[in-house]
């Protein structure tokens, strides 16, 4: 494990790495994975600091941005990286602003509740998210070579209209964003997501065979999969008692939970 004042990095494997941000009440993951000729970002983190100087520390490799979803935590440091890549589901709002979310909720959320102290020149105040054109577009399906490592897409919509998720096809790691975690719940209450999408998201990913570990966004870094077990109980659950459509409020399951 490595530290520095704002990011802790721990080796998943010799070639995967985790860059938690655990100063913030988010407890924010994001991760590179090394390829034989290029490596891949899934995304930057909060940008409280600057994530670039870590990446470069472990890889002189070109790194590609793959960006879960467009939400201020997970594209923060965007700006630092030539090459970023979207599902056109986001991309409004990686290029105009995050639908719904003020600038002044956004400031809100960025400084409260932090445990440690932030590198020099960030201010809360003054904080603004990236918006910028990416290179190109994810879509689902998409297999992205890395080099002796291949990353399959899956588009999983509900948390935001163009959320994805990454399936390392080589290392069994599957990357849900925010899409499934634990701890805290996941959400889909805000104006731009949708409990339906979500669901059936999960569901989707509950499908994929043979998945060695689930690193999700938030929380605790690595997940077993017999959560992807539960996951299916709960769309039975979800569905068979129309909770989707109409059942608001927290629902519980054995490892995670949903905030519709």
């Amino acid at each position: 494990m490595m530290n520095n004042s704002w990011f802790t990095v721990q080796p998943i494997d010799d070639v995967t790495f985790a860059i938690s941000e655990y100063g913030h009440w988010e407890k924010v993951h994001s991760f590179l994975l090394l390829g034989q000729e290029k490596a891949a970002l899934i995304d930057t983190g909060l940008g409280i600091g600057n994530i670039k100087e870590i990446t470069d520390t472990l890889t002189r490799l070109p790194i590609e941005v793959l960006t879960t979803h467009v939400h201020t935590d997970h594209i923060g440091n965007h700006g630092e990286f030539e090459r970023i890549f979207v599902h056109e589901g986001d991309l409004d709002w990686l290029m105009h602003g995050i639908k719904g979310l003020s600038l002044e909720q956004i400031r809100r959320d960025i400084g409260r509740d932090i445990t440690q102290p932030t590198p020099d020149g960030f201010n809360p105040e003054t904080y603004k998210p990236f918006q910028g054109a990416p290179a190109g577009l994810l879509h689902d399906g998409d297999r992205i070579d890395l080099g002796g490592r291949t990353l399959t897409v899956y588009h999983t919509p509900g948390h935001s209209p163009g959320h994805v998720a990454f399936f390392d096809e080589t290392y069994r790691y599957l990357f849900t964003g925010d899409l499934l975690y634990d701890e805290t719940p996941v959400y889909a209450f805000y104006p731009s997501t949708s409990p339906v999408d979500l669901v059936h998201s999960l569901e989707r990913i509950a499908e994929i065979e043979g998945v060695r570990t689930i690193y999700g966004s938030h929380n605790t870094l690595g997940l077993d999969p017999e959560i992807l077990t539960e996951v299916k109980r709960a769309v039975r659950l979800l569905r068979d008692k129309d909770l989707v459509r109409f059942g608001t409020g927290l629902h519980q399951f054995n490892g995670f939970s949903i905030q519709f």
